[in-house]
C-alpha cells in the first residue's frame, strides 16, 4: 500500500528501511516520506515504529487505521 503519495513510499520501502536500522530521520532523508504536505507522517511513523519494535508486519496498525488485512494461510 502506497503510504506517502506525495512521493510514492509504500508500506514495504518503510518497513525493509526500519528493519535496516534506519531512524524515521533517515526514512524522510533517503525516501523523502513526510516532506511534503505531512499527511502520511502518522501512518509513517507508526508503521516504522512497529516495525521496528519486531511486531508482526501491520498487525496493530491495520486496527487502528481500520483496515481489514487478509488472513493469510500457509501450509
Amino acid at each position: 500500500m502506497i503510504v506517502c503519495v506525495c512521493h510514492r513510499v509504500s508500506d514495504r520501502a518503510i518497513e525493509r528501511a526500519a528493519r535496516a536500522g534506519a531512524d524515521f530521520d533517515e526514512i524522510q532523508l533517503e525516501l523523502g516520506v513526510a516532506t511534503q504536505c505531512g499527511k502520511c507522517e502518522g501512518c509513517a511513523r507508526a508503521l516504522w515504529s512497529e516495525c521496528r519494535s519486531g511486531s508482526p508486519r501491520m498487525g496493530h496498525l491495520s486496527q487502528e487505521l481500520g483496515i481489514s488485512m487478509p488472513q493469510v494461510v500457509v501450509a
